[in-house]
C-alpha cells in the first residue's frame, strides 16, 4: 500500500487531470472499439413500498457509496474522506498477480430518483465514474441499486461503456491487451457476488456495518476482506 502522503499528492494532481474521452460520444450499443456491458444481480428482497431502514436497499447503497462492493484482492479505492460524492476524484489501485497499477477516475452523474418501469415505480440510487487521462481504459461505469416498489425486489446493476486506452508502457500495453477484457468482466461479476453476500450478511446475519479505513484525510475501500469473490452470474 502506498503512503498516505503519496496518495494525497496523487489525488491533488488528479484534480487537474481531464477525462480521456468525451462523455457525449459514448455509444448506447457495442461497436468497435467500444464494449457495452450490462449486469443485473438480485439482492435480498424487502417488503413492497419505499426502501426499509436497515434493509437491503439501504445497506447496498451504503456499500456502493463507500466503494466497499469491489473485490479487495484486486482493487482498492482511495479518496478524500470529506469529498462529496458528486465530482469525487478516486485513485484506484489495481492489482493483478505482482503488478500494481494506479489510475484515476472522477464521479460524474449521481442517481437518486424514482423511475417508472413496466411493472410500476422503481427507486434508484447510484453513481457513475469516468476515466481520467492516464487510465488503462476510456469510458464510464454506472453502478445502481434498484428497488421495484410494487414487488419489493432489490437489484444491483452495472452498466459499462469502455474501450482500451493508449498505454505508453509497452509491457503494460501487451499485458492489458491479453487479460484486460477478461479482468474487466470478472471485476463486474465479483463485485455483484460480493455485493449480494455483504448485503445478505448484514440484513439476515446481523453483521455490523464496517467503517472504511480512514486516515486524517484519505479513505481506503473496500475494508471487508472476507466476503465471497466468486464469479457466478
Amino acid at each position: 500500500m502506498a503512503s498516505e502522503r503519496r496518495i494525497q499528492a496523487e489525488l491533488a494532481r488528479l484534480d487537474r487531470v481531464p477525462l480521456n474521452f468525451d462523455p457525449g460520444g459514448l455509444p448506447s450499443v457495442a461497436r468497435d472499439p467500444w464494449h457495452v456491458d450490462d449486469y443485473c444481480h438480485r439482492l435480498p428482497a424487502e417488503p413492497p413500498g419505499e426502501p426499509v431502514p436497515g434493509g437491503a436497499f439501504a445497506v447496498a447503497t451504503r456499500l456502493l457509496r463507500d466503494y466497499d462492493f469491489a473485490d479487495p484482492t484486486r482493487i482498492h479505492a482511495h479518496y478524500r474522506r470529506d469529498a462529496p460524492l458528486e465530482h469525487r476524484v478516486i485513485l484506484l489501485e489495481i492489482r493483478y498477480l505482482l503488478v500494481r497499477v494506479w489510475v484515476g477516475v472522477r464521479v460524474g452523474p449521481v442517481f437518486d430518483e424514482v423511475r417508472q418501469g413496466p411493472d410500476g415505480p422503481v427507486r434508484v440510487w447510484g453513481w457513475a465514474y469516468r476515466t481520467l487521462d492516464g487510465h488503462l481504459e476510456r469510458g464510464q461505469m454506472d453502478y445502481q441499486v434498484w428497488k421495484r416498489m410494487a414487488s419489493g425486489e432489490v437489484e444491483f446493476r452495472i452498466h459499462a461503456v469502455s474501450q482500451l486506452a493508449r498505454i505508453r508502457n509497452p509491457l503494460l500495453n501487451l499485458g492489458f491487451r491479453l487479460v484486460g477484457r477478461r479482468e474487466q468482466v470478472q471485476f463486474a461479476r465479483r463485485s455483484a457476488a460480493r455485493m449480494e453476500e455483504l448485503v445478505r450478511r448484514r440484513v439476515h446475519g446481523g453483521e455490523s456495518e464496517p467503517t472504511p479505513g480512514a486516515t486524517a484525510e484519505v479513505t481506503a475501500s473496500p475494508v471487508s476482506d472476507d466476503a465471497t469473490t466468486g464469479t457466478r452470474r
